[in-house]
Parts: C-alpha cells; structure tokens; sequence
C-alpha cells in the first residue's frame, strides 16, 4: 500500500511541475486549434439563428441548449475532428458543428450590465468627448470591424456605425488589436 501511495504521489508532484513549468514548446502548440490550425481560444459568431449546443463532440450527445441568435459571438476553447467547444457571455459552454460557426467577428454591448434602461455611447469618433450616434442597449450585436488594443472599437449596428469602448464588449479580448 505505502508503494501505490508513493507512487501516486509522485505522480501529482511530476503534473504539479509540468503545471508550472515556464511556456515552451507545448505551450505554443496549445495557441492553435489541433485540427483547424487557427487560435484557441478565439471569438467567432453564430451562422444560423438555430444551433444546437451538445454536451459532446458528436450528434449522439445530447442538446443541452439551443441558439437562437445569428450572429452572437461565441468563443471557441477547444476543437475536435469538426467540432468546437464553444463558450457564450452566459459561460455556457458546449460541443457545436464547425459549418454552424462563421469566422466574422461579432460583440455583445455589455452583456453583462444588469441596470435596468441603462445604455451605451456608440460614438462619432473614438473619444469620451465625440458626438453620439446612438445609444445601444446591454445584448445588443455588432458586427466589429476593428479594435485599436485597448481602448475603442469600429462597429456597425444595422446602418449604424461608430466607436464603442472596448472594455464594454463581449467578443474581442481586453487590449486585443483587429485591424
């Protein structure tokens, strides 16, 4: 017994020291999807206003929710043969067919605002001080078109365009640039 115990133990303390260990080469594998090649984890969007969340990689596995919403961002964490694990502003998280999700770039107006009639500048031009071209309500979609790293973001709304502050959309990283 005292054997298997030794044993198991020095097998938590070899996975406790490949976890901290510094980012090499394995680590740069992990940045981009195994089958796809592309970034993991990333932002894309719904293709269809019907996609089935699925509690596995297969069609066997079971729905556990369904999308309702072309064009929602999600965020892709993991890829398997044409599967991807995706992640939605909720936290849901989920199995989706790959032909289901669309490469164009997507954002939620602060999903997760809570105050009731509050809304956000979609502005002129990228400042605090520039005109506002309308005010968008928290779940509102954008299609984004550029990110300046950190602080303003280019987005339509229907025919409606202008900036929005980055830190208030879900579907683009914190200091993440798009050009």
């Amino acid at each position: 017994m005292a054997a298997s115990m030794k044993g198991g133990l020095a097998g938590l303390a070899l996975m406790a020291g490949l976890a901290l260990a510094p980012a090499g080469a394995a680590a740069q594998q992990l940045a981009a999807g195994q089958v796809s090649g592309l970034p993991v984890p990333r932002y894309v969007s719904l293709k269809s206003d019907r996609v089935n969340l699925r509690e596995g990689p297969s069609k066997e596995h079971r729905t556990s929710w369904v999308f309702q919403r072309a064009g929602l961002p999600v965020e892709v964490t993991a890829e398997f043969e044409t599967w991807r694990r995706v992640r939605d502003a909720d936290g849901t998280e989920g199995w989706v067919l790959h032909s289901l999700l669309s490469g164009r770039r997507t954002v939620l107006v602060s999903p997760w605002s809570k105050d009731k009639g509050e809304t956000f500048a979609l502005r002129e031009s990228a400042s605090d001080a520039a005109s506002i071209v309308a005010s968008l309500e928290p779940g509102v979609i954008a299609n984004v078109h550029s990110c300046s790293g950190g602080a303003w973001c280019y987005v339509t709304v229907n025919k409606l365009s202008g900036y929005l502050r980055q830190d208030r959309l879900w579907g683009v990283y914190p200091n993440e640039k798009l050009d």
